[in-house]
């Protein structure tokens, strides 16, 4: 995963209904940022914005509404993946966008109040989680290259290589509350590394 903008909404050609979706979705992280999920009222959202509430309720229908919209946003602003022009070089590129944006003030309370309205909130969960099988999936797109090369075993499952370096990332984030750091970024790279070079993400493989 990469490091999409730390403000939501950038405004888009589209006049009118641009700026107001701009200023809706920064409003929501703005809020999600100072108040949490459950915290994401419609009508504050609305104040902030400048929008009337009509407005926000009829498009927006419900925070659940907001939230996904916010995170389909994020994805788009996510830069594309990394082309270091070695496999190393580009999971280390992820690891560190991942810390990057983890360790960002607004961006990074971003995540924590979506991971936390995910335990609650199936339809917050499926935003959450089509974020997360977007930037995979354009990461994955590094690995076809690196077998190619001769750097990773044919048939390595692009997309479990890319969780296997972003999991201990979140893990510290989310369960143990560690601090997650380029080292720690480091470290999860030359392992995962290392269990993907010996065919650990082949099927029937490891």
């Amino acid at each position: 995963m990469d490091l999409p903008s730390r403000v939501a909404g950038t405004v888009r050609p589209g006049g009118r209904t641009a700026r107001v979706r701009a200023a809706v979705l920064q409003a929501t992280q703005d809020e999600l940022v100072e108040r949490g999920f459950q915290g994401l009222a419609m009508d504050q959202v609305a104040a902030r914005a400048g929008v009337g509430k009509t407005t926000v309720y009829r498009r927006w229908g419900d925070p659940a509404g907001l939230v996904t919209d916010l995170m389909t946003e994020l994805a788009d602003q996510s830069s594309p993946h990394a082309d270091t022009g070695s496999i190393e070089g580009d999971l280390r590129a992820n690891a560190l966008a991942v810390v990057e944006a983890v360790n960002d003030g607004r961006l990074g309370a971003t995540f924590q109040a979506m991971i936390a309205a995910a335990t609650c909130d199936e339809r917050a969960a499926a935003a959450l989680r089509a974020f997360y099988l977007r930037r995979i999936a354009e990461w994955a797109d590094v690995v076809e290259p690196a077998v190619a090369r001769g750097e990773l075993p044919p048939g390595t499952d692009a997309g479990e290589l890319i969780r296997a370096v972003s999991a201990p990332l979140y893990y510290r984030l989310v369960v143990t509350r560690e601090p997650v750091t380029a080292e720690t970024a480091e470290r999860s790279v030359r392992r995962a590394l290392a269990a993907a070079k010996a065919g650990a993400f082949v099927a029937g493989e490891g």
